[in-house]
């Protein structure tokens, strides 16, 4: 017997992916993966995966899949259209899928990124224990119209008992905010001190996002801080949301893609938080930056991991009162 496939219809810009490679950059690889973990994260959830389960990153453009098995599937991310055949139903919550039916995406409204997820995810090959597409080393491609992708595990359609409501609302924050300008949260970077006084352009006024941007970094157009040190930087290792100031009239904000290595001189970092926003902003976007201290970096990271066990708990509990106790990810977590 075959194994249960979502059947791919349309997908101009469209690869499955996860939370990438933690072993990377240890082999030189880039961690990759998705760029917006948090919402990557929260449909997994909503879905009743891992945070980590292979996802559907859908870039700017339409998705169109045809369901070939009864599946539970969730969307969050930048905001689209989700029908089911012709129903429109939420981003942010669970969602069933009957063998046969058609699953859209469109119209995105705001962001850069939405990502589906389905219960039990795909059969896809890993690289170092990642999904994740690697341009540069040829694992991984964009979907194309056509496509397979092999279903774990089927299930069968959830329905809330109570007039047929959705499957109650779930708080899941899973939709962006499309502020302008966006506001990027910075720590300090190793090279700062050789900027002097002029760090504080960085903090002056709105970047422009460049049309060259993509998941290895971003080119932000504006006013540059001055470096005050002569000489060029070796070629060292860079954390992911380094914010380079090369020579020239644009920033480089490293983003998951990014090499291991670079020779730039960096002036900043980006908050784990704020790359997920970052993934967000779409070419012409205006990007703010706004300076703070490592440690409150490290309360808005944790502050974000507690929402996200949150949202694992209370999904788990719907599927639970819904007569469905799917594999919770806490439950999977701790094996």
């Amino acid at each position: 017997m075959s194994a249960p496939v979502l059947r791919v219809v349309h997908a101009p810009s469209a690869v499955v992916t996860d939370l990438g490679r933690r072993r990377g950059p240890h082999y030189g690889v880039p961690s990759g993966g998705a760029l917006d973990r948090r919402s990557a994260s929260i449909a997994n959830v909503l879905a009743g995966n891992a945070p980590d389960a292979p996802v559907i990153e859908v870039t700017a453009f339409d998705l169109e899949l045809v369901a070939g098995a009864d599946v539970l599937i969730a969307v969050a991310g930048a905001p689209m259209t989700l029908r089911v055949d012709e129903v429109v139903h939420p981003l942010g919550e669970p969602v069933s899928v009957r063998a046969g039916q058609t699953v859209s995406l469109r119209d995105m409204s705001a962001g850069l990124r939405t990502y589906l997820a389905v219960h039990g995810s795909f059969d896809v090959p890993r690289l170092l224990g990642s999904c994740a597409p690697d341009t540069v080393l040829g694992f991984g491609s964009r979907l194309a119209d056509g496509d397979e992708l092999a279903v774990r595990t089927p299930v069968p359609p959830i329905v809330n008992p109570h007039f047929r409501a959705p499957l109650y609302r779930l708080d899941a924050r899973a939709v962006v905010d499309p502020a302008d300008p966006v506001v990027v949260d910075v720590t300090d970077g190793p090279d700062v001190h050789e900027f002097g006084d002029t760090v504080s352009v960085l903090f002056d006024e709105p970047y422009t996002v460049g049309p060259a941007s993509n998941h290895i970094g971003l080119r932000l157009a504006g006013r540059m801080p001055e470096r005050h040190v002569a000489g060029e930087v070796l070629s060292r290792g860079v954390p992911v949301g380094a914010v380079e100031a090369p020579p020239g009239h644009e920033l480089l904000v490293l983003h998951r893609g990014r090499g291991v290595t670079a020779g730039y001189p960096v002036l900043a970092v980006v908050t784990a938080v704020s790359l997920d926003t970052l993934a967000q902003v779409r070419p012409g976007s205006r990007v703010s930056f706004r300076h703070v201290d490592v440690d409150r970096a490290v309360a808005a990271a944790r502050a974000e991991r507690s929402r996200l066990v949150a949202l694992q708990e209370r999904t788990a509990s719907v599927f639970t009162a819904l007569g469905h106790p799917l594999l919770s990810p806490l439950e999977r977590n701790r094996r």
